[in-house]
């Protein structure tokens, strides 16, 4: 007769190859997914074009962007389309003045109103020319 621990050393033994098997049926072992941000890390940015007083894409103009309020700039220059993306939504909500200058030739300014949700800021408009004085 056996004794309840022979019984249980006997069922004990089969614990290993069981555990194998169900290891076996498992596709790649545990997964945790990470959190889902809803808000992505790309940036917001607003299209400014530089053109010259005759309508011709500026390459290599400076253009500033400043917000009215707090006075963080963001300075860019121009590609050889005339445009730059530089200017983003870390700016913050509110208005922002662009200017663009190329040698001693500036345009006028313009401005621009972000306003924000709980994931970015967006540009209205969300593209500007910016015409360089003759």
């Amino acid at each position: 007769m056996r004794t309840p621990l022979a019984m249980f050393r006997f069922r004990a033994a089969w614990l290993p190859p069981l555990g194998l098997l169900l290891l076996a049926a498992c596709d790649g072992g545990i997964r945790v997914e990470p959190p889902t941000d809803v808000c992505t890390e790309v940036l917001v940015t607003l299209q400014v074009q530089v053109l010259s007083a005759q309508g011709m894409p500026v390459d290599d103009a400076t253009v500033s962007a400043t917000h009215l309020e707090t006075g963080n700039t963001i300075t860019s220059v121009t590609a050889g389309d005339g445009i730059t993306r530089a200017v983003n939504e870390e700016l913050g909500q509110g208005r922002v003045r662009l200017t663009a200058r190329a040698g001693s030739k500036t345009s006028d300014s313009t401005e621009v109103l972000w306003t924000c949700d709980e994931c970015h800021c967006y540009p209205d408009p969300s593209s500007v020319q910016l015409r360089l004085n003759p």
